[in-house]
């Protein structure tokens, strides 16, 4: 049985259709990643998934149940918006969510959590007294405390130093290994690359990409090179064969055009430059989002 059922779905409001004919299924025990440009859809799905929004046409399955109803007790969900109850102190506003969703005492379970992430001190304070990112480590500790089957994360590393980032990374890690399924969106597409299972994306409201890296990179074959050299990217103007230049610093990206031949490309470049780093390789996620999106993908951080 599979976690997750979308068959055939689609969302509008007024004259925009945010989600369309949207078909996909999520494997149990497994870490699916939504990626696409701001307003393709990707957080409209989740919350027709939690039952916050309703199809207008098609169905979604959690669990072998139409979406609602009994299933929704197996959802932990961490919201695009975050939002807390701010006068309450933060242990205080975590056993009430972990005994409202959970049905028990979680008061050890909460203990751990604040233990993990480093906010023991803060069990007393008022929610408002909170950094930005303390407040969003204490949303996720709200979502997985009441141990759910399912957890829909949307972007739940925005506004995290890179230690609380790793912290929330290892803690989905832990949650899949214990048999939750996962479901997050981002914008990092290294996040995608290293953390997911299994990437979709969204794009102006319907499917484009769906399945493993691996199976998503194969699409576009090994048309990529990547090179470093002591002329970094301005020797690379005009090389034979070669489509797009994408300057990542240290590193520059070559967009191969069809037939073209690697070769032909390194004999060239070696002679106006000392070639560092060389090699063929299959686009990254990264390429692949901005070949789909285009200008859209300069729109979504760190995408």
């Amino acid at each position: 049985m599979e976690a997750i059922e979308v068959r055939e779905v689609t969302k509008t409001f007024g004259s925009v259709t945010a989600v369309d004919d949207l078909t996909l299924t999520v494997p149990q025990g497994s870490v699916y990643g939504f990626i696409g440009p701001n307003g393709s859809g990707k957080t409209t799905t989740m919350r027709m998934i939690v039952n916050i929004f309703y199809p207008d046409r098609g169905a979604i399955r959690v669990f072998g149940q139409d979406a609602g109803g009994e299933s929704s007790k197996e959802i932990g969900y961490l919201p695009e918006e975050r939002g807390l109850y701010r006068r309450m102190e933060v242990r205080a506003l975590l056993e009430f969510h972990g005994e409202l969703r959970g049905g028990r005492n979680v008061t050890a379970e909460v203990n751990g959590w604040l233990d993990r992430f480093d906010l023991a001190h803060c069990a007393k304070r008022r929610v408002e007294t909170l950094s930005k990112g303390m407040s969003q480590k204490v949303q996720f500790i709200a979502a997985v405390v009441p141990e759910p089957k399912l957890l829909i994360l949307d972007e739940p590393f925005t506004g995290l130093d890179p230690v609380s980032a790793d912290r929330v990374r290892t803690a989905i890690l832990d949650l899949r290994r214990r048999g939750a399924t996962v479901i997050l969106s981002t914008h990092d597409m290294n996040v995608a690359e290293s953390l997911c299972d299994y990437i979709l994306m969204i794009y102006r409201g319907r499917k484009v990409l769906d399945g493993t890296l691996e199976s998503i990179q194969e699409q576009y074959g090994n048309d990529t090179i990547r090179v470093s050299s002591a002329g970094g990217g301005d020797v690379l103007q005009d090389l034979p064969g070669v489509e797009k230049i994408s300057d990542l610093g240290h590193v520059q990206e070559l967009r191969m055009s069809r037939a073209s031949d690697p070769q032909e490309v390194l004999r060239e470049l070696v002679t106006r430059t000392r070639v560092t780093t060389f090699s063929v390789t299959k686009p990254s996620l990264r390429d692949i989002f901005i070949r789909i999106a285009g200008h859209e993908a300069a729109e979504a951080p760190d995408a």
